[in-house]
């Protein structure tokens, strides 16, 4: 694949020289982490000793990946306002309850990853299930993340697109390889910021290219999506009802509950954050903390994509075909949305921060799913079924080498991304396919004692199948879902149907003994086991259930004021 002649940056050397120094910034990092890797335990869980204000940026900037930057700005040039749901709806919610309720069981009972923790609950059927569905899972996200890396190396050197992904897999790995999880993590700190510096000046000076908020509003009114684009709610476009009643429970309960706490509250690569933390109460504030910064993500994110589908010529026409013709496809698509925009308005210099923010954006992703993918496999799949009772160093070799396997895999899965014009409809597909049911499992099995091992893995297969049944569906017009619909209703789906057969079938097993079940079910856990020593005398400010209640305020206050 050559590149595109449509999209150039025109990057000078202050830019060029910019994005070289982030390089050894990150790689440099990644040779400073490697000197305090001396167990799998460092590697893979940073040795349990991180502070929460470092997990919790770090929380925030795995996230920041391709769903985020490329992915929300997408869904801003498509859609508008509606897109906020992603963060105030369908992300920080469910960020406090992780916080607030299951950080404590997957901190307290020493689990070094989510599957480990579904293996203690039910038995090594779901677990198996649970840790190759994440491992598929997290190669095809890492692909997404490669994909958008290679595209930036493409439009900015020119160079073929296959070059530019095995490139940017080459830098990935190799820090990743050396220092672990610690250089993952402490990258993303950095990463985090150079994002901010990027975004938000792009968003400011877009801005004031199309004349202010004033003028932002005249042009998205007049574009195709009409004023609708400028009000959240009922959010019809992006969940594919005409019905407004329909569109707002699609929004809350496939979105809002399903999606987001299934994707928050037991996908590994943020829990993994959390868990590299020195206590229960500081693992407990590392999804709080980044909860805050999270609330402000998208008025740097979806912002200049409407701002780029209004100002850009190439985006404002493709996006005038797509409403004339949903089928139109060319050389431009939603993705690319905020690389035009960086193209139109931002100067040397400032393009050269705009390209490290979105490369740390992109690296920021895929390290975050090596780094998940590589623990799953080494510790849930080798450690458990292939080779048992090796000596520590063993698991620590077999790490780098799935960290690897696994980088190799994504470069062959990164294409699959570019089949889709918004690229938000493949990732929230893959979510429906595999947090939907996982959550309905999860929930089910730490609140309800009752619930058997068999009934664990038996849901969610009946759940995973459901939710692709349902793509199945609508891909072959049996049922017909524009936007996002379909993956809210298949996770809809997912999680009912999981919960129905987990039910059904814990009638006809037996369960676990109430004595296996503590710091794995809530009514068999004493309280000692889920808060520090030292809980009650910490500061307000270090206090989780607090600190979640002034978040949690916050965004009811985003909610209402946006509309």
């Amino acid at each position: 694949m050559l590149a595109a002649d449509t999209l150039r940056l025109d990057a000078g050397a202050v830019d060029y020289a910019l994005v070289a120094l982030y390089f050894v910034f990150v790689l440099g990092i990644g040779l400073l982490a490697r000197q305090r890797v001396s167990s799998s335990i460092d590697f893979f869980l940073s040795g349990r000793s991180l502070p929460a204000w470092v997990t919790g940026l770090a929380f925030i900037s795995a996230n920041l990946g391709a769903v985020e930057i490329m992915g929300m700005s997408a869904n801003g040039a498509e859609y508008g306002f509606p897109t906020f749901h992603y963060f105030w709806i369908g992300a920080i919610p469910a960020m406090l309850f992780l916080g607030v309720v299951m950080m404590p069981f997957y901190y307290g009972s020493k689990v070094r990853s989510v599957p480990e923790f579904m293996r203690r609950r039910f038995g090594t059927g779901a677990h198996l299930v649970n840790a190759l569905s994440f491992a598929v899972a997290q190669i095809l996200i890492a692909g997404v993340n490669l994909y958008l890396l290679g595209t930036i190396l493409n439009v900015l050197l020119g160079w073929p697109l296959w070059v530019s992904v095995v490139v940017a897999a080459v830098i990935v790995l190799s820090y990743i390889t050396l220092g672990g999880l610690s250089a993952a993590i402490y990258n993303e700190v950095l990463q985090f910021f150079v994002i901010v510096a990027a975004l938000l000046p792009l968003t400011l000076v877009g801005l004031h290219k199309a004349g202010g908020w004033s003028g932002l509003k005249e042009r998205v009114i007049d574009s195709p999506g009409g004023a609708a684009q400028l009000e959240s709610w009922p959010g019809n476009a992006l969940s594919g009802f005409s019905n407004n009643f329909l569109s707002i429970l699609g929004i809350v309960f496939g979105l809002g509950f399903v999606l987001s706490f299934g994707y928050w509250t037991t996908n590994f690569v943020e829990v993994q954050r959390a868990m590299a933390t020195h206590s229960i109460s500081a693992a407990r504030r590392t999804p709080i903390i980044g909860a805050y910064p999270k609330m402000f993500i998208p008025l740097i994110v979806v912002i200049p994509g409407m701002i780029s589908a209004v100002l850009v010529p190439e985006m404002a026409e493709y996006k005038a075909q797509r409403a004339a013709n949903p089928d139109f496809t060319g050389d431009t698509s939603y993705n690319q949305a905020l690389l035009y925009l960086m193209k139109d308005v931002l100067p040397n210099g400032l393009l050269g921060v705009g390209l490290a923010g979105l490369l740390a954006a992109f690296m920021a992703g895929m390290a975050a799913n090596v780094s998940a993918f590589n623990t799953v496999f080494s510790f849930d799949l080798w450690q458990q079924y292939v080779k048992k009772d090796r000596p520590d160093g063993y698991y620590l070799k077999v790490g780098r080498i799935a960290t690897i396997g696994a980088t190799v895999a994504a470069v062959f899965t990164a294409f699959i991304a570019g089949g889709f014009a918004n690229i938000m409809d493949y990732l929230q597909t893959l979510f429906s396919f595999f947090n939907a049911p996982l959550f309905a499992t999860f929930i089910l099995g730490m609140f309800w004692k009752r619930m058997t091992p068999t009934a664990g893995w038996a849901g969610l297969v009946a759940g995973t199948g459901s939710a692709i049944f349902v793509f199945l569906l609508n891909e072959t017009g049996v049922i017909s879902l524009s936007g996002q619909g379909a993956s809210f209703v298949a996770a809809g789906t997912a999680f009912v149907v999981d919960i129905v057969v987990s039910v059904v079938v814990t009638q006809f097993t037996a369960p676990k003994p109430a004595a296996e079940l503590a710091g794995l079910v809530y009514s068999e856990t004493p309280k000692e086991m889920r808060t520090d020593p030292d809980a009650d005398s910490l500061p307000w400010y270090q206090r989780p259930v607090l600190l979640a209640g002034i978040a949690l305020v916050l965004v009811i206050a985003l909610n209402i004021f946006v509309g």
